[in-house]
């Protein structure tokens, strides 16, 4: 998908994968990191997620890369934050009392431009990209965060009843593209309520990714 899909949702507001009240599965796994407060987590694709409120209030710094501008001027409104910005290569940066977040491409972000991450949360990036991005994605994910651990979300369901995003993964895919450096658990699955946009049941999954040792 390329990036006007993207603006274009964000100016039509064909946002359904916002969850105004934030992700429940966040508050009820998060412990799963075993993550010190005053960490670094870092959330790709972010948008405004309300998430980001969270995990704020619960003491973390929040770093954060995301496509849509229009997207981190409403994040940044919702949380009443002033943000200062600052032009750094391709990239704007829009950065607060323990929040930075890089408005531009994520396969340009460098680990020198965000710094050490301790943590990953990933709700709606990997499930948001169709097959031939995704292995690019979590290549490059694991190299920008050195490997930091991850909570990762995703979705199964029949994805010839319903086309994405967000995307049906199997779990060998992930086996695929994140075995070689990460142990991978499977947490919980929940049926979704309502299914994928009402039309076919779906579970919602729970993945902790541990960095193998020497990865």
């Amino acid at each position: 998908m390329e990036a006007e899909f993207w603006h274009n949702r964000w100016e039509e507001n064909q946002i359904g994968w916002h969850q105004p009240d934030g992700n429940i599965l966040l508050t009820q796994y998060f412990g799963e990191l075993d993550l010190p407060v005053g960490q670094r987590v870092f959330i790709p694709l972010c948008g405004k997620s309300r998430d980001i409120q969270w995990l704020l209030s619960h003491g973390y710094k929040v770093k954060g890369a995301e496509l849509s501008e229009l997207a981190i001027t409403h994040l940044f409104e919702d949380l009443r934050i002033t943000p200062t910005i600052r032009e750094e290569g391709n990239f704007k940066h829009y950065s607060g009392d323990h929040i930075d977040i890089y408005v531009g491409d994520f396969f340009d972000l460098s680990a020198d431009q965000i710094g050490p991450i301790d943590a990953v949360y990933d709700r709606a990036a990997y499930v948001a990209l169709p097959i031939p991005m995704r292995e690019k994605y979590a290549r490059h994910l694991a190299e920008l965060t050195d490997h930091a651990p991850q909570l990762l979300i995703t979705f199964l369901y029949d994805q010839s009843l319903v086309n994405g995003p967000p995307f049906s993964i199997p779990s060998q895919e992930l086996q695929d593209h994140y075995a070689d450096t990460y142990e991978i658990e499977k947490v919980t699955a929940i049926s979704l309520l309502g299914g994928i946009r009402g039309q076919c049941s779906s579970e919602e999954i729970v993945w902790h990714l541990r960095p193998k040792t020497g990865a």
